[in-house]
C-alpha cells in the first residue's frame, strides 16, 4: 500500500517585511542579510494565527485535491508555535474546517515537523487504520523571535502549508528515514512558560529563540546529505535519479553545502526562502505548493523531501509524485 499527495495548499500573512524594514529595528543591512542567509523578505503575522493559517492552507489543499473536509479521517498539525497549550491546534483546525470525522492531533519536531507528520500519516494509512489525511505545517515564529537579536530575527517568517494524502496503488513514498540527537538540543532552543505553583517558582531563561548558528550550520551540512543518502539507498535509487530536492528553507548557504556534498545539480534544489524566510515546519509544504501550482511537479517525478532543525531532529523521504 502506498500513499500519494493528491493536493497542496498554503497560506501566508499579508504583511511583508523586507530587509530594509529590518534595518529600522537592528544594526543590519540588506546586503548583510542576503550574503549570509539568502533571505530578502518574509511574511509576518499582524493577527493571523497558527490555526487560521493552517485552516486556510488546508482548504486550498482540499480544493486542489477535489476533496471535502468531511471526508478527512486524520488531521495532523506540525507546529512549535501554537496559540494554546490546550486544545491542540489540530482540533481547532478541525473545528474551523468542519472535519467532524477526523482524528486530530499536533506534532512538534520543529523544522522537521512536517516531514515527521507526513511519515506519521503514512504509517497510519499503511497500517490500514485510516484511508486519508490532511497534513499541515503551520507557524507564527514572529512571536518567539527576539526582535533585538540581529542574528536570529532576520531569519524567520510566518506561514502554513498543507497536503492531502490518500491510499494509492502506486507511487507515493518509496523510502524514509528519521533521526534525533537530543544531546545537541541546546544549540537551538526556546523556553516555554515558567514553573510557578504553590511549591516552586523557576523562571524560564528566555521565551525567545536562542541559536548557535555555527553549530546548526555544521549539523545540517553534515547530517542532511547523509540521511538523504540513507533514504535513497532504502529506495534503491541514486542522487542522479531524483528530479527535485525539496528541502527545509533555513539558509541558502546550508542548501548549497548540501547539494555540493551530494554531488547533485544546483538547479534540482528549488528555493523560496528569499521571499518567505525560514518558516520552520511550514517551509517544505509551502514550497511544495508553489511548485505544484506553477506546474513544475509532473506525475511520476521523483522527489526527495528533507527537514532538519531543533531537537536536533532531521529526516528525509523519497516519493513519487
Amino acid at each position: 500500500m502506498a500513499i500519494k499527495i493528491m493536493g497542496t495548499g498554503s497560506a501566508l500573512p499579508e504583511k511583508i517585511m523586507t530587509n530594509e524594514d529590518m534595518t529600522q529595528l537592528v544594526d543590519t543591512s540588506d546586503a548583510w542579510i542576503r550574503e549570509r542567509t539568502g533571505i530578502g523578505s518574509r511574511h509576518i503575522s499582524t493577527g493571523e494565527t497558527v490555526v487560521s493559517l493552517a485552516a486556510q492552507a488546508c482548504r486550498r489543499a482540499l480544493e486542489n485535491a477535489g476533496r471535502e473536509a468531511a471526508e478527512t479521517e486524520l488531521l495532523l498539525v506540525a507546529t512549535c508555535t501554537p496559540e494554546r497549550g490546550i486544545p491542540c491546534a489540530a482540533c481547532q483546525v478541525q473545528s474551523e474546517l468542519g472535519a467532524a470525522r477526523a482524528v486530530a492531533f499536533d506534532l512538534n519536531a520543529a523544522c522537521a515537523g512536517f516531514l515527521f507528520a507526513l511519515h506519521t500519516a503514512w504509517a497510519y494509512i499503511e497500517a490500514g487504520i485510516y484511508r486519508n489525511a490532511l497534513v499541515v505545517g503551520s507557524e507564527v515564529l514572529s512571536k518567539i523571535v527576539d526582535w533585538t537579536d540581529r542574528s536570529t530575527c532576520v531569519l524567520f517568517g510566518d506561514g502554513a502549508g498543507a497536503v492531502w494524502v490518500e491510499r494509492s496503488e502506486r507511487g507515493g513514498i518509496r523510502g524514509f528515514v528519521q533521526h534525533s540527537d537530543g544531546n545537541k538540543g541546546a544549540v537551538l532552543q526556546c523556553d516555554s512558560r515558567e514553573l510557578h505553583n504553590p511549591f516552586a517558582s523557576v523562571p524560564s531563561q528566555t521565551p525567545y529563540i536562542q541559536m548557535d548558528g555555527r553549530e546548526v550550520f555544521a549539523f545540517a551540512v553534515r547530517q542532511v546529505p547523509a540521511c538523504i543518502q540513507e533514504a535513497l539507498e532504502q529506495a534503491q535509487m541514486t542522487v542522479q535519479d531524483v528530479d527535485l530536492y525539496v528541502l527545509h528553507q533555513a539558509n541558502k548557504r546550508i542548501i548549497e553545502g548540501i547539494y555540493k556534498r551530494l554531488g547533485a545539480e544546483p538547479e534540482k534544489f528549488p528555493i523560496n526562502l528569499d521571499r518567505v524566510g525560514n518558516m520552520s515546519s511550514a517551509a517544505i509544504p509551502v514550497l511544495l505548493d508553489e511548485l505544484n501550482r506553477e506546474g513544475k511537479l509532473k506525475e511520476g517525478m521523483l522527489l526527495v523531501l528533507s527537514g532538519f532543525g531543533a531537537g536536533l531532529t532531521y529526516g528525509a523521504c523519497v516519493l513519487e509524485w
